[in-house]
């Protein structure tokens, strides 16, 4: 058995593990699809997510008739485990796999605990998707570099979820979506948004536009790619309200991506701090106070101190 690194924000430039994390991405949305099509819809997509745990991701609990059934991703000891509510067990090693011998090993190992399971095999929100079972070029799997990645995930939603505590109104638990590869959580105003112009890469425009409903401000971790070819947090809001983007935002590292439409921190930049949680929490809270200023939203009912372990919010 490894053990995770002892890093607390380790170093992960995209780069160095640029293979991996494209193969370790279409198999999360393998597994996530498997939730997608066993569970209820859930505002915004919420029903399709993984969920970081202290070993790697999780789909939680999926229903299955009378039972459930529950995919991990183990990065510690680099496995893939399906466990049953009725106590059935599978699990095979996540190294040496394609996409396409992943996606075989996990329909067979959910035929052997008689979960019967058909998903849309075509990748979301990637460029020049290929079937699952079809992939042999995505094989790339990197054992220090995912558990470098384990553990900024578990760092950030720690973090991700102590900001959340500082809000009354709706808000979405700490997730992990697998189209685009980035660990999110999202506030939201209360008040309908227009309609999303859609145009995400291989995703549903009627996906797009349930998602964004509402008005939001969202902030997240992404391991880099494309315009920002570096690990980074971000923060945006839909619709996007007059002023947002001028708005100064803390730490000083951050800035606002014309590209991207968002609001960015570099990871390092937060990795290299003298205290990380507060700057990362300095990005998060001035990055939603940006939008909640700009589009007027009634901060007085929305907004409370951040929780505190044991201690009662006070009324």
């Amino acid at each position: 058995m490894s053990s995770i690194s002892q890093a607390p924000w380790p170093e992960l430039p995209t780069t160095a593990w640029r293979d991996t994390c494209a193969t370790v991405q279409l198999w999360t949305q393998i597994v996530g699809k498997i939730r997608l099509t066993r569970t209820p819809w859930l505002n915004h997509s919420w029903h399709v997510t993984l969920y970081v745990t202290p070993r790697g991701l999780t789909t939680s609990p999926v229903p299955d008739g009378s039972r459930t059934f529950q995919i991990d991703f183990d990065f510690i000891d680099h496995a893939l485990r399906i466990a049953t509510s009725d106590g059935a067990q599978r699990e095979f090693a996540l190294a040496g796999h394609s996409v396409a011998s992943f996606y075989a090993a996990t329909l067979a190992a959910l035929t052997e605990l008689g979960i019967a399971v058909s998903i849309d095999e075509m990748p979301n929100e990637l460029p020049e998707p290929v079937r699952f079972s079809q992939d042999t070029m995505h094989a790339s799997y990197d054992p220090d570099a995912v558990r470098r990645f384990l553990q900024i995930l578990v760092n950030c939603d720690r973090v991700f979820k102590q900001f959340r505590t500082g809000f009354l109104g709706k808000a979405s638990p700490v997730h992990f979506f697998w189209g685009s590869f980035d660990l999110a959580v999202t506030r939201f105003s209360g008040r309908r948004a227009p309609r999303h112009p859609g145009g995400v890469p291989n995703l549903p425009n009627d996906v797009v536009q349930e998602a964004y409903s509402h008005e939001v401000s969202s902030a997240g971790f992404w391991p880099g790619g494309g315009a920002i070819d570096y690990p980074a947090f971000y923060s945006y809001a839909y619709p996007e309200p007059a002023g947002f983007r001028a708005a100064k935002i803390k730490p000083d590292a951050a800035f606002f991506s014309e590209a991207l439409g968002e609001f960015v921190l570099p990871y390092d930049a937060v990795r290299a701090a003298a205290d990380p949680d507060k700057a990362l929490l300095d990005f998060l809270q001035s990055t939603y106070e940006a939008a909640a200023v700009a589009a007027k939203w009634d901060r007085d009912a929305l907004e409370c101190g951040l929780g505190r372990p044991g201690v009662v919010r006070q009324i």
